[in-house]
């Protein structure tokens, strides 16, 4: 059961994901968050990984109220908060890998 709903948690975001890529296709070059997935440092690279999950959720949800009112209810899940971080870890990894690990 906790992977069928993985699955579908990590199914709903892929589709978004095609949704965020045609709203920054939209975008002005000036709005352009992430110019590039090159960083100078892990840590740069562990930042970017946020903020496009961040930017990505907010693509998905652009509805302030409802964003909070979520955040409410993952805030005390464990297994919520982990979903997010995994988001986050699978942005780091493609990050990595375009800087060549930092190499």
């Amino acid at each position: 059961m906790k992977n069928i709903l993985k699955s579908m948690l990590l199914v709903s975001f892929l589709s978004f994901a095609t949704l965020s890529y045609a709203q920054a296709a939209d975008m002005k070059s000036g709005d352009d968050y992430m110019p590039s997935l090159i960083t100078k440092t892990p840590l740069e690279g562990r930042m970017l990984a946020i903020k496009m999950v961040r930017k990505t959720v907010g693509a998905i949800q652009g509805d302030s109220k409802i964003k909070q009112a979520v955040r409410k209810k993952y805030q005390d899940d464990p297994k919520l908060l982990m979903y997010a971080v995994e988001l986050v870890a699978i942005e780091f990894q493609t990050i990595a890998i375009a800087n060549n690990y930092w190499r």
